[in-house]
Parts: structure tokens; sequence; C-alpha cells
């Protein structure tokens, strides 16, 4: 029995270590260094850019056939994270037929991203509060945004664009 005990305590220990080895690289690694990890990571042509500026950080990087951009006006758990990339400019050939399609879509094939309008343009984005952000999600949100813009804005120039 008390080898079990040693055992125990031994795991439990070790159990506990990693998890403060966990919070503390929770706590050193900064959204910002996360973030421009993934943007290494699917950068290819190696232009990414950043502005660092009182309303926050905003990265801009190209991938495949779009400008992706990534905001997070800061560190503090009201902050907004924000990822986007246009697709295709307004106006456009039978926008009703084209509105549909996105609603579409926003149902069964963009995750947590959505397509919606910016600027006269039609964009793909997700965004959440930085409230327990993990870096997983922003990996997710990076990837998930550029893929589908990617994939979608020929097709969607081709079929609707002027």
């Amino acid at each position: 029995m008390p080898e079990e005990t040693l055992e125990t305590a031994a795991s439990e220990s070790q159990i506990e270590e990693a998890a403060i080895a966990d919070e503390l690289i929770e706590e050193t690694t900064s959204h910002a260094e996360v973030i421009e990890t993934v943007i290494s990571s699917l950068d290819a042509s190696d232009t990414a850019m950043v502005s660092r500026g009182e309303g926050g950080n905003i990265w801009k990087f190209q991938y495949g056939t779009v400008e992706v951009f990534v905001q997070m006006t800061g560190e503090a758990e009201e902050d907004i994270f924000t990822v986007w990339a246009s697709v295709l400019a307004l106006p456009v050939n039978d926008e009703p037929k084209l509105f549909r399609k996105l609603l579409e879509m926003n149902w069964n094939s963009t995750f947590e991203a959505s397509f919606g309008i910016c600027d006269n343009k039609i964009a793909i984005s997700a965004q959440r509060t930085v409230t327990d952000l993990s870096p997983e999600e922003i990996s997710r949100a990076i990837t998930l945004v550029a893929g589908i813009a990617d994939e979608n804005n020929e097709l969607l120039q081709a079929e609707f664009g002027q």
C-alpha cells in the first residue's frame, strides 16, 4: 500500500507540474506571437506585414490568390480577434442568386466563419473576443478564412463578376 500511495502522490505531483508548465506557456505566449507563428506557416510568398497602433495590431499576408487580414485590438478579455479576406467586389451580376448562394454556404460549409459585405466587397470573416482564446482557435480561424477565401474567390468571380 505505501508504494501505491507514493506512486499516486508522484503522479499527482507530475500532473500538477505539467499544469503549471502549461499555464506558464499560456502566460508567456501572447496571442500576437501565436498569430505571427500561424501566418508564417501559411505565408508561402513571404508577404506578411504588420501594422501596430493604438487600436491594436493588423497583419496582412497573401494566401494563394487572396489577401488575408488579421486584427487583434489587444490582449485583454474584452478585446476582439478578427480574421477576414475579400473574395469579390460589388456590384456583381445577379446579386440575389449570389446572396442566396452565400447564405447557403454560411449554413453548410463555412464552420465558424461567414460571408458578409464589407466596404462594398463580399468577404469571409471570423470574429470573437480574446476571452479564453486558445492557440488552436487562432490557428483554426486564420486557416479557415484563408482556405475558404482562396477556394471560392475565383469561382465566385467567374460566376458573378462583371
